[in-house]
């Protein structure tokens, strides 16, 4: 909606709830913004519901939002008390990961869904939705969220204002969120949340808790959604709608709940399978990326599938020619559910195929971590309609991703420990420790643009806030090691790998 519509409305004193619905609607489907529900797409509906709807209780309100910055060094602490309310809110934001929602300014983050009497709700995209060079795209890894230290400076702030904790500053004092900046410990999140249910859900306070082993991982592109069959990084999980409601488990939502707001998850379900690969938008060299392509379709195919071959002109124009990063590119950039980077596709055909980790060399904690007794419980639950969705209870080892949009889903591995496509192609300049820039974007490896270390900067390894912007690889759970196929190839394949990469 253009601002001149905005003043428009504003000047005919329409009823208050009309403007609810602009506020919280306009941009959010392609529909025009005053249709009917049943004009929308169900994945329009979906992608409503997820930025709309609050499943979950508030995390926090706006009054603690706007008092963070008062928990920060004093370095940066005081540069926010001189900024305007603006420029703090753009501070905050870029400190813990958030962005704003595209082309429909709101009080929350993209991240957060609206709630009443100013709360912000997580959403999916807190973890499912990031910027990659400096722009929003939907379904990347949010690589920059720092939810850890987000519940932290919150839990902070509500002490000292006298405000009710919630379960995320309650459970936090007890379980990690989250060792490094953009990963999560999602997997054990889930493993608590299941122990406390029977298989219909209903909810059981009194259970003691599973053995847990923390550990951090790294959220996976939305847009191969539609080309698996199975979940996760082992593939252990069926596919279907009501597995991506698992996280909605806290203890007010009850089976009632669930069954009520499944209906509005197979929407969800419909816009993330809707979602498709950004298509890389530097300059790519042809005639080096189809020889990557022959490179590729003999060495790599098998596991990770077969694409179209590269096309000569078929990148897209740089960003740095003469465009600013925060300027539209095509006529999709007009919806904001549709990544604003140019869509393509060019996988043909993508096996699927899960590689043991004996073969793999990967990091084992994720694998073990979901222990036998978890999957069996998840296997009998609602998740997947106690059963009959045939859940794989040993999987042994990793699937091997699809590779659309790749040059989008740095970090890469399963724990997010590789922060280029360049050091996955070679093991031996794998970094041990790195930290990422803000929104750079490295043209060269293909990833996130990080500084490389060797050890931690004493002062900062005391700080184990600080410790937190940077991946340590020694750590547990955190390993680099593994998938060192392509070090069989010699400098100029893995360079024509790499540029036949940025087509995909």
């Amino acid at each position: 909606m253009t601002e001149l519509n905005r003043r428009s409305i504003r000047r005919t004193g329409l009823a208050v709830s009309f403007l609810l619905c602009a506020y919280l609607c306009s941009s959010a489907v392609t529909s025009p913004l005053f249709s009917s529900a049943a004009a929308e797409t169900s994945a329009e509906r979906g992608f409503r519901y997820l930025t709309t709807k609050a499943y979950l209780t508030p995390d926090f309100d706006q009054e603690v939002f706007d008092k963070l910055y008062t928990t920060w060094e004093p370095a940066a602490r005081e540069a926010a008390q001189r900024a305007t309310p603006a420029e703090r809110r753009a501070l905050t934001f870029a400190r813990y990961g958030l962005s704003e929602f595209p082309d429909s300014p709101r009080a929350t983050a993209l991240q957060y869904t609206p709630a009443p009497a100013g709360g912000w709700t997580m959403n999916c995209l807190a973890c499912h939705t990031g910027r990659v060079a400096g722009r929003v795209v939907f379904g990347a890894p949010n690589t920059q969220y720092l939810l850890q230290t987000l519940t932290e400076d919150v839990r902070t702030i509500k002490f000292a204002t006298g405000k009710k904790f919630t379960h995320m500053d309650k459970g936090s004092l007890l379980y990690p969120l989250g060792g490094s900046i953009g990963t999560t410990n999602a997997v054990m999140f889930g493993h608590i949340l299941l122990n406390f249910r029977d298989p219909d859900l209903t909810f059981h306070a009194d259970r003691p808790l599973p053995k847990l082993t923390h550990h951090d991982a790294d959220a996976i592109p939305w847009w191969h959604y539609k080309y698996k069959t199975k979940l996760y990084v082992d593939n252990f999980a069926p596919k279907n709608h009501r597995a991506l409601m698992q996280f909605l488990l806290i203890p007010r939502n009850g089976p009632q709940q669930f069954a009520a707001w499944e209906r509005e998850y197979q929407d969800v379900e419909a816009w993330i399978t809707s979602l498709e690969a950004p298509k890389y938008p530097f300059a790519i060299d042809d005639k080096l990326a189809t020889a990557g392509y022959q490179v590729f379709e003999k060495n790599c195919a098998d596991c990770h599938g077969r694409y179209r071959a590269p096309t000569a002109n078929g990148s897209a124009p740089s960003l740095l020619a003469g465009e600013g990063a925060g300027e539209r590119r095509d006529a999709a950039a007009t919806t904001p559910h549709v990544n604003s980077y140019p869509t393509h596709s060019t996988l043909l055909s993508y096996p699927e195929r899960i590689i043991p980790r004996t073969e793999i060399g990967t990091d084992p904690v994720r694998l073990d971590a979901m222990s036998r007794p978890g999957r069996e419980k998840y296997a009998a639950t609602w998740f997947t309609h106690f059963g009959n969705d045939v859940t794989d209870l040993d999987p042994g080892g990793y699937v091997a991703p699809p590779l659309e949009g790749v040059w989008a889903s740095a970090p890469y591995f399963h724990n997010g420990s590789v922060p280029t496509l360049a050091a996955v192609l070679e093991s031996s300049t794998r970094p041990k420790i790195w930290r990422r820039t803000l929104d750079g974007y490295d043209q060269t490896k293909i990833g996130l643009e990080a500084e490389s270390l060797s050890e931690l900067p004493p002062a900062d390894a005391k700080d184990y806030r600080k410790r937190r912007l940077y991946f340590d690889t020694s750590l547990p759970g955190k390993s680099a090691a593994g998938h060192t196929f392509p070090d069989a190839l010699d400098a100029t394949q893995r360079r024509a790998v790499l540029e036949y990469l940025k087509t995909l």
